[in-house]
């Protein structure tokens, strides 16, 4: 399994994430570089050095909700990621074609379209036709088990469709990768829906499955691994020092990981 941690990043600081109200997120302080608190590129440099992950999740707040893509710093994030081998996701509101193309071209290795922040199922499929499957993760964007649509998603009477729906459709439009995100469970330690996650499992059986949410401790991760997820976002869990460097290597069954946490504790 695949372990992605998260980077959220609202006006060129990384911050700490919980149930989802963005107006409360505060500088980021993270047990890996206490020392530079709401740095982003030293958070990914850590994510690289101290656990070994060369995949990365980032969110960008201000693009989400409106507000201008923050290019300068994904391209800063971007050029400090080239030459490892992983990828860079990033979800920045995108819903056309051509805002995924400029998210591309910032130096994300894959554009993340939001279900929050879609319109309709066509622009979803008009951005696969234009960037490919491979390039693209759909996020199923909830708040406790609630999806988050859009306006124009929604019925006459203010209603939209469950989340199980809401995937078929996402794979019909030519989706290869969903990510669950549960928004309402960021940063809570509750975990992830793991009925959910197995029904999406069995429902899509040929997708790539990613989720994130309310990971705890490892035994979150090990959960979601058995209930078929092929990779975890986790950012709470990691900073706090719940899940370490050890736990990631056995996870993901990565000797260099495992020797990689060995060299930096004895330095």
């Amino acid at each position: 399994m695949q372990i992605i941690p998260v980077l959220d990043l609202a006006g060129g600081v990384a911050v700490h994430a919980q149930a989802g109200d963005r107006a409360r997120y505060a500088p980021l302080t993270s047990g890996l570089v206490p020392e530079h608190p709401g740095d982003p590129v030293a958070l990914l440099r850590a994510f690289h050095a101290t656990l070994g992950v060369h995949e990365c999740y980032v969110a960008d707040l201000d693009a989400i909700q409106g507000g201008a893509l923050q290019r300068t710093l994904l391209r800063q994030l971007a050029e400090f990621h080239t030459g490892f081998a992983g990828a860079l996701l990033v979800d920045a509101g995108t819903n056309q074609p051509g805002g995924a193309i400029e998210v591309l071209s910032c130096g994300a290795s894959e554009v993340v379209v939001g279900l929050e922040t879609l319109h309709a199922f066509a622009d979803l499929s008009a951005i696969v036709q234009v960037v490919g499957p491979t390039r693209l993760v759909f996020s199923l964007d909830l708040k406790l088990g609630t999806p988050i649509v859009h306006p124009a998603m929604q019925d006459a009477s203010g209603t939209g469709p469950d989340a199980l729906s809401l995937a078929q459709q996402a794979a019909g439009a030519g989706v290869t990768t969903l990510l669950l995100l549960d928004l309402g469970r960021i940063g809570t330690g509750c975990g992830v829906d793991l009925g959910l996650l197995e029904t999406l499992r069995r429902r899509l059986p040929g997708i790539r499955l990613l989720a994130g949410g309310g990971v705890l401790t490892r035994r979150d991760l090990e959960r979601m691994r058995d209930a078929g997820c092929d990779g975890a976002l986790i950012a709470s869990a990691i900073h706090a020092g719940r899940v370490t460097a050890t736990d990631l290597a056995e996870l993901t069954g990565s000797a260099d990981w495992g020797n990689q946490s060995e060299a930096s504790a004895s330095r």
